[in-house]
C-alpha cells in the first residue's frame, strides 16, 4: 500500500518538474503491485533502489534526475514516501532520517 496524494503535490508544485511525471507515475504502478517482506525483495523488484538502514530505501527515478525516499513497513507491506525531489535536493538532506 502506497498513497498517491504526496507524489500528486510533488507533480503539482511546479511546470520545472513535468518531465517527472511518466517515470514517477511507472514507479508508483510498480511499487503499489509489490509485495515487499524484505529488503532483499526491492531489489530483486528495482535493482537500481539503494537500501538504507531501518526500513529506508532511496529509488532513482527519470534516469536519476529525481529521487524518491520510502520508510518500508515490511510486516504491514506499506510504503511511506518520506522524500520526493530532485537530485541536488536529495544530496541536501539525510535520507536515513528525513
Amino acid at each position: 500500500m502506497i498513497a498517491l496524494s504526496t507524489i500528486k503535490n510533488f507533480l503539482g508544485r511546479s511546470a520545472d518538474v513535468a518531465d517527472a511525471r511518466e517515470p514517477v507515475m511507472a514507479w508508483f504502478r510498480q511499487v503499489r503491485q509489490a509485495d515487499w517482506a524484505k529488503p532483499a525483495d526491492v531489489k530483486r523488484d528495482i535493482r537500481s533502489a539503494s537500501i538504507l538502514k531501518d526500513g529506508r530505501a532511496v529509488f532513482n527515478i527519470a534516469g536519476n534526475k529525481y529521487r524518491i525516499v520510502v520508510w518500508i513497513n515490511y510486516p504491514y507491506r506499506v510504503v511511506y514516501i518520506r522524500f520526493i525531489g530532485t537530485h541536488r535536493q536529495h544530496d541536501s538532506i539525510d535520507a536515513q532520517s528525513i
